[in-house]
């Protein structure tokens, strides 16, 4: 049987039991797009914008933890998407990026709508393929979702020229497996490596255990709560981390690095054993790396051997899958004698105390941190919640209370304003029947504003919670912290009414100008199952997000709310006696 190659791209698809494509047609794909309109196994979603396909198709992974897929045309179509793939790649989301070509025969012949889209997205992806054959197609994308999917995840692109897909073959069967020469992820759990790290956890007196997304993308919530749990030991996660250990637990401190917990920060930096499990020591959990737990032996637990000890030197290096190196630490944990660290919780308490996270209410403005508080109480604490970047992305990582993983879905590593939105959208697909919340600024919401047509299309019924500050929060907050409250173009002028916006997309929108009128307006939203609602949420323009770890400072050196002056402390001040 002859097929072109469209089909054979299409049928391939939905071998690999794909359910949603995210994308944007073009003069490059048509014929992709001729052969996804003669199927029914698969649903298109057509978005208004391909950066906003990426970032849905990222939604949709993180909330479902299958692949997502994208398909956009040539040249803009790429361009515009490259975005949401460099989202996709810093967070290590599975993705599979099919792109338009033009023709093979005009192939740097500068034709229209023509860039490389190989050499664009290089420094982006985990791989890429550019299609020179037909009878290439079915292996080709069996590759790149193998690779996609296995090891450290990541977005992989298949180029694909337009003559490739109008060309004749015949059928060509869709491999069920695929062996990769050059591309052996690591599996075989080191014994040795486990004993010492076995060795330095029992005999610590200081201990610690830093979650980061690998514990989320690796599946392993359960593994790392039975070891936190059967060790009694402190935990502290990422931004990325935040659901893999339940928030509210008594062992959990809460998020650390940049804008965590003095709790959590203080327990890092006095630490004298720090557990790593998935989390790659980014420069917004360590601040000053020359100050980062000084007196720490770190234990780093990651299935990608190029993070270990890429950013800060580790003493025991667990290299392998975060779900199967866990159940082999706590089998050989299991039975061993631990050091008392009843003294070291005691200090961890008296940090504590210091309850970084409290807030003053004033009369007649809205607190942001009410806002998500209040969103958490109406939802559960069982939504899952998209964000945009900037304060508000703080906001709901510090009081919206993750007690499961794959419920809070945000752009960490690259901070992509925009994200919230069309992720908000692909997880509601993946997920439809839990609600989906959206927490973004009245900056970041105007960056994807367009995808809510889209969602009207669809059916995805989000609730939009926007924390109208009229400013570029974190910009403004810094400004303000270290440029002299010079405020140059933060503050955000001749805004939308957002309501009238909503409404124009054939959705509700609801205005929240008074702290009395939040619940009933978060309550009112989330009755209404079937329709996305917009709520413009007024709040307080000069809030800050504490704990805040300046620039070129330690975990030990914070700014907290109410105090004047940095809040630091020394390790003559630890009260272990």
């Amino acid at each position: 049987m002859m097929l072109n190659g469209a089909e054979i791209l299409t049928n391939s698809l939905i071998e690999e039991g794909v359910e949603y494509i995210f994308g944007f047609p073009g003069g490059a794909v048509l014929h992709i797009y001729d052969a996804l309109n003669a199927q029914d196994k698969m649903t298109h979603v057509l978005v208004r914008h391909e950066q906003g396909a990426a970032h849905a198709a990222d939604g949709y992974a993180r909330a479902s933890g299958k692949p997502g897929v994208v398909l956009v045309t040539s040249g803009p179509g790429i361009t515009n998407a490259v975005t949401g793939i460099a989202t996709a790649y810093m967070d290590s989301i599975p993705m599979v990026i099919i792109s338009g070509q033009v023709p093979s025969p005009l192939i740097g012949n500068d034709a229209f709508q023509e860039v490389d889209a190989v050499g664009i997205t290089r420094s982006c992806v985990k791989h890429n393929f550019l299609i020179k054959d037909i009878s290439q197609i079915a292996v080709t994308l069996k590759k790149a979702f193998h690779i996609a999917t296995t090891g450290r995840p990541g977005p992989v692109l298949i180029d694909i020229p337009k003559d490739i897909t109008i060309g004749l073959s015949e059928n060509q069967v869709y491999p069920n497996t695929i062996d990769l020469r050059s591309y052996k992820p690591h599996n075989d759990i080191d014994k040795e490596q486990i004993n010492k790290a076995v060795e330095s956890i029992i005999s610590s007196t200081k201990p610690i255990v830093y979650s980061g997304g690998g514990s989320v993308i690796g599946n392993a919530a359960s593994e790392l709560r039975k070891l936190t749990r059967d060790l009694g030991l402190p935990i502290t996660q990422t931004l990325m981390g935040l659901g893999a250990y339940p928030a509210n637990d008594e062992l959990s401190l809460g998020m650390l690095g940049m804008h965590g917990t003095y709790e959590a920060n203080m327990a890092m930096h006095h630490s004298d054993c720090v557990i790593a499990v998935g989390a790659r020591f980014d420069d917004r959990v360590t601040a000053n790396i020359e100050k980062f737990c000084p007196n720490a032996e770190i234990i780093q637990l990651d299935i990608d051997p190029t993070s270990i000890g890429k950013n800060v030197a580790v003493d025991i290096a667990l290299v392998g899958d975060v779900k199967a190196t866990l159940k082999e630490l706590i089998r050989a944990l299991n039975g061993r004698s631990k050091s008392d660290i009843s003294k070291w919780w005691s200090q961890i308490n008296d940090w504590r105390k210091k309850k970084s996270l409290d807030y003053k209410k004033e009369e007649g403005v809205i607190k942001p941190q009410t806002v998500i508080e209040t969103l958490y109480d109406v939802t559960k604490g069982e939504a899952i919640v998209t964000s945009d970047v900037g304060q508000h992305q703080m906001w709901a990582a510090q009081y919206y209370l993750f007690d499961e993983p794959r419920r809070w879905i945000n752009s960490g590593g690259l901070g992509t304003m925009g994200f919230g939105l069309p992720a908000a959208m692909g997880a509601k697909l993946a997920v439809p029947d839990r609600d989906v919340a959206c927490v973004t600024g009245e900056g970041s919401i105007q960056m994807m504003l367009q995808e809510l047509s889209t969602m009207l299309q669809y059916s995805t019924p989000v609730k939009i919670v926007n924390l109208n500050n009229r400013y570029l929060g974190m910009v403004r907050q810094w400004q303000e912290f270290f440029y002299e409250k010079r405020y140059s173009m933060s503050y955000m002028d001749a805004l939308p009414d957002f309501v009238k916006l909503a409404e124009s997309f054939g959705h509700v929108g609801i205005l929240v100008e008074k702290e009395s009128d939040l619940r009933p307006a978060l309550v009112e939203a989330f009755k209404l199952k079937d329709r996305t609602v917009f709520l413009d949420i007024i709040t307080d323009q000069k809030e800050n997000v504490y704990p805040m770890i300046p620039s070129g400072a330690g975990h030990h050196e914070m700014l907290l709310a109410g105090e004047d002056d940095m809040v630091s402390t020394n390790d003559e001040g630890l009260n272990l006696v």
